[in-house]
């Protein structure tokens, strides 16, 4: 498998569903060397698939907190990965990279900034959901702005 796409998410926290929404608009486009992964909130239950299959990329999707206006799709570099809160994980992010880091040869890491962690999913957040969708299905990561990094002064 060439690509497998973790979605990671909680449906019934607003904003934070945008990993089972995008799992499931994946998987209805029946896409060639995908395997797409809905992880709920519990990414640490579907290592298998990931060890099974040794991808090229292993793509990690969640709701994070960047700072951002709400709907703005950053790739995450690893070294920001434990210095940020991620969504609603039993275990930290950070630590399911580490575990995963010899099966797959790339790790890429988008995180997408949330308006609201109740209700139901924002619009925008939607309509962000959407674009992503897009970069994925046509393998255009590298397209994804990388989170810049802060320097302390």
């Amino acid at each position: 498998m060439e690509n497998i796409v973790m979605c990671i998410g909680n449906e019934d926290n607003g904003d934070d569903g945008i990993g089972p929404y995008i799992a499931k608009r994946l998987k209805d486009e029946n896409l060639k060397d995908f395997l797409i992964l809905d992880c709920g909130t519990v990414p640490e239950n579907f290592t298998s698939p990931v060890k099974k299959n040794s991808p090229v990329n292993l793509i990690i999707v969640d709701a994070t907190d960047m700072g951002l206006p709400p709907g703005e799709i950053r790739r995450i570099p690893r070294e920001m990965i434990a210095k940020m809160h991620i969504s609603t994980h039993n275990i930290p992010i950070s630590v399911l990279i580490s575990y995963l880091e010899s099966h797959a040869k790339n790790i890429i890491i988008i995180g997408v900034q949330p308006k609201k962690m109740t209700g139901s999913m924002s619009e925008e957040i939607k309509r962000s959901c959407e674009k992503l969708i897009d970069l994925i299905k046509n393998r255009k990561f590298s397209e994804i702005e990388m989170l810049k990094i802060e320097k302390k002064k």
